[in-house]
């Protein structure tokens, strides 16, 4: 089975994590402060809070934002439950933007009449998730522009765009136009720590608070505390946290994928490029072609096949394709607080109609043209 990504280790990367298993500090080392600052240098973000996964990143994101019961945070239909799920963990309401269907990114145009309809009556949400579907990413200034009108804070789920870069400067996310960048390290995501995420931020205060949420609500820096007692001396709770920390075994993986991640994110654009160039008479849709993408998926869609079908042929002839994603409102979870299909048509017929094809940087150039053949059989039967 050819799969539809997979991680890369090398013999360095093994060896990162063993010097860590031989230390004698499997946590709270040195190795995630490194990562942390390795990622602030990568992406230009002045704060780096690395955590156990993506999800974590979004639930304290979230919190460190104030969300909480009676809010609302928007995000689009087409992403994985976590952009929707985090602003529920903090009991706000979720809401969605329908995505532009050539580029499958949330809409600018109906996020701003959606705005000003909920501006009308007073239902402005607390927070948008902008989610940089595939790897590419959103026009982030536009965006920025769009909700800061409004009041609305901004989150980016950069969880598939580490490595993307935007108007040349910053490299999977944009911390100089939204207020939190959330990433992922999960196997198949651009570099991977085995599990872990981070959140970034030029905003001292929301690190402060980011890196408090992480960590049982605690701080062990002094001049930070509260309390005048004498176990201050040492640390202090002062918000209701979680453990959602990284290891030093996850850091040191995380620091050695990071130095290879530039050649990752190019073997994946030539692989993207070779794709474009072989599939484009056949009757789909190709993802825009986009030469800042971190092409984290490379995603079709059916003009005329049937979806289910062709999914189903493909994994018969052993290829690991997926799809991405079933729209958030559709699942049971979110039907059961009143979500109905039919409500954001263009997720949901991009859903219908997109298979993802398998893309990561270990893929051979034999494996590809397999997929392609593949492909071409199954569009001919």
């Amino acid at each position: 089975m050819i799969p539809y990504g997979a991680h890369d280790i090398s013999e360095l990367d093994i060896e990162g994590v063993v010097d860590v298993l031989k230390s004698g500090l499997l946590t709270q080392g040195d190795k995630v402060p490194a990562f942390e600052q390795a990622l602030q240098n990568y992406t230009n973000a002045s704060y780096a809070v690395a955590v156990n996964s993506g999800t974590s990143a979004l639930h304290i994101a979230c919190l460190a934002l104030g969300v909480e019961n009676g809010d609302i945070v928007w995000t689009t239909p087409n992403t994985f439950v976590a952009s929707a799920n985090c602003a529920r963990y903090c009991g706000a309401d979720v809401d969605f933007v329908d995505i532009d269907p050539a580029t499958r990114q949330i809409c600018i145009e109906s996020l701003k009449h959606k705005l000003l309809v909920a501006k009308e009556f007073n239902k402005l949400p607390k927070v948008l998730v902008v989610v940089h579907f595939a790897g590419h990413m959103c026009n982030m200034k536009a965006i920025a522009e769009l909700v800061n009108q409004f009041g609305v804070k901004l989150i980016e789920d950069a969880a598939h765009a580490l490595g993307a870069s935007y108007l040349g400067q910053y490299k999977g996310g944009c911390p100089a136009y939204s207020d939190i960048t959330v990433l992922s390290f999960h196997p198949v995501k651009s570099i991977t720590t085995a599990e872990g995420g981070a959140a970034l931020t030029n905003n001292k205060a929301l690190a402060h608070l980011l890196r408090l949420f992480a960590s049982h609500g605690i701080t062990k820096d002094s001049q930070n505390f509260v309390s005048n007692s004498v176990a201050a001396a040492h640390y202090e709770q002062q918000v209701l946290g979680f453990n959602y920390r990284l290891s030093d075994v996850h850091a040191a993986l995380g620091i050695m994928q990071l130095k290879r991640l530039d050649k990752f994110v190019e073997k994946r654009a030539a692989l993207a490029a070779r794709y474009d160039e072989e599939l484009k008479d056949l009757p789909i849709t190709l993802p825009q072609f986009d030469p800042f993408s971190a092409w984290h998926l490379y995603v079709i869609e059916l003009n005329h096949h049937d979806r289910d079908a062709c999914f189903e042929a493909l994994r018969a002839k052993g290829l690991g394709v997926n799809i991405h994603y079933i729209p958030v409102h559709w699942h049971p979870y979110y039907q059961q607080l009143g979500f109905t299909k039919g409500q954001f048509p263009h997720s949901e017929r991009y859903y219908l109609n997109a298979i993802t094809l398998p893309l990561f940087p270990a893929l051979t150039a034999d494996n590809q043209q397999y997929v392609i053949n593949a492909l071409r059989e199954v569009l001919r039967d």
